[in-house]
């Protein structure tokens, strides 16, 4: 088992190396660091001095145990930046560390008094042994931080798919579909083991080191994923921008819009003849930052007449235009000779995947389908 805990140390420290050696390093990137940096002195001190920790070092175990708060909280703000126009740290999110800091607080506090300090075990050493009410209260916090920051991250990824939707053409590789599946799976698994160490706890059933082994070993597996992944993320808002509202209710969306009825009308005039002249969902990684600047327009009037006069969102509005441009090409002899997926690729797709999921999604058939049918006629 050790050896796989150096394993993922290496690991932390060698993917901390190479996000070191990145030219451009944005928040997300740092946040990485100092999280893996963590993970690795955290994985590395426990492989290294687990026993006599937990059997010699009664506040130093739970000090270490404390530890486990941090996970939650890294992955949150790692999510936030990535998902974030706003790239600044915004010194708030420290708050996060209140009950990390509060634990530590209480324990060294607690060193000072002998006989609190001697109630202070992981371990129920006799079943007359009553642990100090606040000590318990800091063990349930610690313990319940993992699945509530989890909840919280993915809470993060449906605002982003509102984000995404609503900013890009194409979404292939900034949907953060690995960090989902990630949080997903880890936060199933780490829930489970928090559940068996609870038992553990309270019934004294299976062991501390069965308990503490499977844990290290699930981090462990996390590190080496996160390291792996996130050295390859790319950066999703390239620029600092406004963040778009995201409201449950249409009404309340741009209700502090400045766009008048008529200026609406002009400009809806001006993308339709901008997008039927100059086809610029030709381009795969179309944006709506980039049609905005091309048509002269704010991106937040913009995606208020994509939303409310054509009724969709942006990646919607701009593939029914790439999906078309298809069908207009399946009917044209001169491309007869052409595949599927080139046509695709030349009309603004960017992958065969996306371009029979969006295909299918506007017309209710394949691409191949609809090619047969074409051909039949």
């Amino acid at each position: 088992m050790k050896y796989f805990f150096y394993i993922a140390v290496f690991n932390a420290f060698f993917f901390t190396l190479l996000l070191f050696q990145k030219k451009k390093r944005m928040i997300h990137d740092n946040i990485l660091i100092v999280w893996l940096v963590y993970l690795g002195l955290f994985i590395g001190s426990y492989s290294l001095y687990s026993h006599e920790l937990f059997t010699q070092f009664n506040l130093l175990s739970a000090s270490f145990i404390s530890l486990f708060m941090l996970l939650g909280i890294f992955l949150y703000l790692y999510a936030s930046k990535l998902v974030s126009k706003r790239k600044r740290f915004n010194k708030k999110n420290l708050l996060h560390l209140l009950p990390f800091a509060a634990f530590n607080l209480y324990l060294l506090g607690a060193s000072f008094f002998p006989d609190v300090a001697n109630e202070i075990r992981l371990e129920n050493v006799h079943t007359n042994m009553h642990h100090p009410l606040l000590f318990q209260l800091f063990l349930i916090i610690t313990l319940l931080s993992g699945p509530f920051y989890f909840v919280l991250t993915l809470k993060l990824f449906q605002k982003h798919d509102i984000n995404v939707f609503n900013n890009f053409s194409s979404i292939e590789t900034i949907n953060l579909e690995w960090l989902r599946k990630l949080v997903i799976i880890f936060g199933i698994i780490w829930t489970i083991l928090i559940i068996i160490t609870v038992i553990h706890h309270v019934f004294n059933l299976f062991s501390m080191v069965f308990c503490t082994d499977s844990l290290f070993l699930a981090l462990s597996i996390f590190v080496i994923l996160i390291g792996y992944f996130g050295l390859k993320q790319k950066v999703i808002f390239e620029n600092e921008l406004e963040q778009s509202p995201v409201f449950e209710e249409e009404k309340l969306k741009y209700s502090g819009s400045t766009l008048k009825e008529d200026e609406a009308s002009v400009y809806v005039e001006k993308l339709i003849e901008y997008m039927r002249l100059k086809k610029p969902y030709l381009n795969p990684e179309l944006t709506l930052t980039q049609l905005a600047s091309d048509i002269d327009i704010t991106t937040h009037h913009l995606s208020q007449i994509i939303n409310e006069q054509f009724k969709l969102n942006f990646f919607e509005y701009i593939n029914q235009f790439r999906v078309e441009e298809v069908k207009s090409r399946i009917h044209n002899p001169k491309f007869e000779n052409y595949s599927l997926l080139g046509i695709a690729l030349d009309s603004g797709f960017n992958s065969k995947s996306s371009f029979n999921r969006i295909f299918k999604k506007f017309t209710n058939q394949t691409p191949s389908q609809f090619k047969s049918t074409v051909a039949d006629k």
